[in-house]
């Protein structure tokens, strides 16, 4: 055969094969396309459950009791009696002011209530002997009239005397000022050989108790209308309010608190409602004023479910649809109500039932009616999926190996 048509009979044949190889490889289809394996995909079952309704809320400490101390009586400072920044107990003398004035007057009231005591015995005794008379008409009737009514002015003298040493004595017990109650006190504003005045408007110092200490909770009063309404529907049961607090630094404080009451107004500057919880303080850790970030479990949400974040898909409107191993192992969407998170799940309220399988790895390769293998999620063997691998035949990664 001439050279020119042995090499063009060859590049006939050469093309003809390959034009059957692709109709071959065309038949065979992909993975998952017609012919081929299906798409091995992970799933999880879910089932109905309660799931607690957490509300993470801005807050801010405040101390459980708080004393501006002040003088009662006027007076210069002689003596400071504690430690700043120390713990003191109710009762305890902080401060000590100049009693002398006060003793004189305690020593002036005691001397007019010895005076008024000695012109009530004279008045009585003229009182008492103008009585017989007055009866015998020696004397006239007023003059028993003025007499009994000196006895008794002079009684109301010795009386206003007492009651004058009880407020000398008062005054020069506040001449030691005590603690009001126990708790950690401050810096003192006042220092010794300051004059101070009676109920002053500058504090001398200030004490708090820190244990427990308060936190005020602030919620919308929109999320309080709905927290309610669902109380109201039965689908939601509440629970007990519980708190856990994060810290400025973003550390878990550790310790448990309780819900006291919730304020029945709503701010109107921003339209919030504050929530007043107790934690125990016992290290000091929580100062008055810190801002805190506090997890409330309000209520507890019953028949719903929990699904991966990585299960659920929303249109440009939110609506949120979830993909389920269907009857024959296919590909079915399901339109679901999925209000909110919890953690690295999303709550399902409607759309579920309980025992389906949830698509979780490899919802970004499959479609809706398209058969697949489904296996638990992240399970580690290898599975066929029709995949070519070297060396001949098909192999596929584990089901983890299709993750979106």
């Amino acid at each position: 055969m001439p050279a020119g048509r042995w090499i063009g009979a060859v590049a006939a044949c050469a093309l003809l094969a390959s034009c059957g190889g692709s109709e071959e490889q065309a038949g065979q289809g992909g993975p998952g396309g017609p012919g081929g394996a299906p798409m091995t995909v992970g799933y999880v079952t879910v089932d109905q459950t309660s799931v607690p309704i957490v509300a993470d809320l801005a807050g801010r400490t405040s101390a459980y009791e708080s004393s501006e101390v002040r003088p009662q009586v006027s007076g210069v400072i002689r003596k400071r009696m504690f430690e700043q920044g120390s713990i003191v107990h109710a009762g305890q003398t902080l401060y000590q002011i100049d009693p002398d004035p006060y003793e004189a007057s305690l020593s002036e009231a005691q001397a007019n209530l010895q005076s008024a005591q000695a012109t009530l015995e004279a008045a009585q005794a003229k009182a008492d002997r103008y009585k017989p008379l007055a009866d015998m008409e020696a004397i006239s009737r007023q003059d028993y009239t003025d007499a009994r009514s000196q006895a008794r002015q002079a009684a109301a003298a010795v009386a206003q005397a007492k009651a004058a040493i009880r407020t000398a004595r008062i005054n020069l017990n506040y001449t030691t000022v005590p603690a009001p109650i126990t708790g950690r006190i401050g810096r003192s504003i006042a220092t010794v050989g300051a004059l101070v005045t009676a109920n002053q408007a500058d504090p001398l110092t200030t004490i708090q108790r820190l244990d427990p200490i308060y936190v005020d909770i602030n919620q919308s009063s929109s999320d309080l209308l709905s927290l309610r309404r669902a109380l109201a529907s039965g689908d939601t049961v509440p629970s007990k309010a519980k708190v856990r607090l994060t810290l400025e630094d973003g550390e878990d404080y550790g310790r448990v608190g309780t819900i006291d009451f919730t304020e029945p107004v709503v701010d109107e500057n921003t339209g919030t409602v504050t929530l007043r919880a107790t934690f125990p303080n016992p290290e000091g850790l929580l100062l008055p004023g810190m801002y805190v970030t506090a997890h409330i479990a309000q209520a507890i949400e019953r028949d719903a479910y929990l699904v991966p974040q990585q299960a659920v898909t929303r249109d440009p409107k939110g609506n949120a649809t979830i993909l389920v191993v269907g009857p024959d192992n296919k590909v079915v969407p399901r339109n679901v109500k999925a209000p909110r998170t919890q953690g690295a799940f999303w709550v399902v309220t409607d759309g579920l039932k309980p025992g389906d399988k949830i698509i979780v790895q490899g919802t970004a390769k499959v479609r809706p009616g398209q058969p697949v293998k489904a296996v638990p999620a992240n399970t580690p063997e290898k599975l066929t999926s029709g995949q070519p691998k070297q060396g001949g035949g098909t192999e596929s990664g584990a089901a983890n190996g299709n993750k979106d």
